[in-house]
C-alpha cells in the first residue's frame, strides 16, 4: 500500500469520479485507475460501485476512507514537524467543536490564529461530540472542543471551563418563574425541545433529573441542529434547557427569554481534546496552548457568557 494510492482513494471518494479525481490530482486517469485496481486487490475488497453517473464508496469504502484520511493528515503534520523544529509553528490543524460552541469559540480562534501563527492554516469543523470523538481517536481531526460526559476515554482531555444551563424560551409565551432563576422541578413541568440523547444537555438533564427524585423531561421533539432549534424556538413551538452563549444575539434582541436553572445548578463541562495516541505536530501543540488561553480569557472576560473556569 503505497501513500500515492490513498491519495488517489481519497481523491476519488472525494469527487465522486474518476475523470474529476484524476484533474484534481494531475495524474492521466488510466493510472489512477491502475493505482485503485492494485488498492483493491491488495485489500481484497471493492472500495467503490461505477456506474454510468460516477462513483460512490462501498460499505468496504465507507470504512476504509476515515483511516486514508488520517494516514495522510498524519504524515503531512510529520513532515511540517520535521521541516518546523526551529521556525514558527506551519502547516494545518483541524479543529473541531461542536454546533453549540461555535457561537462562543469559533470566531475568536480564528482570529486569533491568524494573528499569532499566521503560517498555521486552521480548519474549523462543526459536528456533534460524539461525532468528534471519533474523530479524534481515528486521526482525522487533531484538537477538538468537546462537553466532558463521562465517555472522552482514549484522549487526552483539559477540562477547561463549565456553562451553566437555563431555561429558554420564545419571548411570545408566558414567562415561566419569576425571571431571575428557576428550580428544576419547574423547568422540567413544560415539555422540551432536546438534542437528541445521547448528545448535548439530554444526558445532564435526565441525571440530574434522576438525582433530585424527579420525572424525565417532557421532550415533545428531538433537535440536534441548533439553527433548526432556533426556528422552532423563535416560531414559539416550545422553550429548551441550554446554555444561552448558542442563541445568545437572540436573547440580547430580546426574541428569546433565558432564566438561569438553580437549584440544582445545571451546567456542562468544556473540555480541549487531543488524541491521546497520535503525535501532534509544532502547529498543534501551538494551537492546543493557544486555544486553551483564549477559552480561559473569554471566560473571565465575561465574553462566553454564563462560563466559569474549572
Amino acid at each position: 500500500m503505497e501513500l500515492r494510492q490513498l491519495r488517489y482513494f481519497v481523491a476519488i471518494a472525494d469527487s465522486g469520479s474518476l475523470t474529476k479525481a484524476a484533474e484534481k490530482v494531475f495524474v492521466a486517469q488510466s493510472a489512477l485507475s491502475h493505482q485503485l485496481a492494485q488498492l483493491e486487490d491488495e485489500l481484497g475488497t471493492a472500495l467503490f460501485h461505477r456506474s454510468r453517473r460516477g462513483v460512490e464508496l462501498t460499505e468496504a469504502g465507507q470504512r476504509f476512507f476515515p483511516h486514508a484520511v488520517a494516514i495522510l493528515r498524519q504524515t503531512e503534520e510529520a513532515a511540517a514537524s520535521a521541516r518546523s523544529v526551529s521556525e514558527a509553528p506551519a502547516g494545518k490543524v483541524v479543529f473541531g467543536i461542536p454546533h453549540s460552541a461555535s457561537q462562543a469559540l469559533a470566531l475568536p480562534l480564528l482570529r486569533e490564529v491568524r494573528q499569532r501563527f499566521p503560517l498555521v492554516e486552521l480548519e474549523l469543523t462543526e459536528e456533534l461530540t460524539g461525532n468528534l470523538s471519533r474523530q479524534l481517536r481515528t486521526g482525522q481531526i487533531q484538537l477538538a472542543a468537546l462537553f466532558d460526559d463521562g465517555s472522552l476515554g482514549g484522549l487526552a482531555v483539559t477540562r477547561v471551563l463549565s456553562e451553566q444551563l437555563s431555561l429558554i424560551e420564545p419571548a411570545s409565551l408566558k414567562p415561566v418563574g419569576n425571571g431571575r432563576r428557576i428550580g428544576l422541578k419547574q423547568a422540567l413541568a413544560h415539555p422540551l425541545i432536546l438534542p437528541a440523547s445521547p448528545h448535548g444537555v439530554r444526558p445532564i438533564i435526565e441525571a440530574a433529573a434522576q438525582a433530585a427524585g424527579l420525572p424525565p423531561p417532557q421532550v415533545f421533539a428531538d433537535i440536534s441542529s441548533v439553527s433548526i432549534l432556533r426556528t422552532s424556538l423563535l416560531a414559539g413551538l416550545g422553550r429548551t434547557l441550554l446554555p444561552v452563549m448558542p442563541l445568545l444575539p437572540e436573547i440580547d434582541a430580546g426574541l428569546l427569554r433565558a432564566t438561569p436553572v438553580a437549584p440544582p445548578r445545571l451546567e456542562r463541562v468544556i473540555a480541549l481534546c487531543a488524541s491521546a495516541h497520535i503525535p501532534r505536530s509544532n502547529a498543534c501543540l501551538a494551537v492546543s496552548g493557544l486555544a486553551l488561553e483564549l477559552m480561559r480569557r473569554l471566560c473571565a472576560e465575561g465574553r462566553w457568557r454564563d462560563a466559569r473556569p474549572v
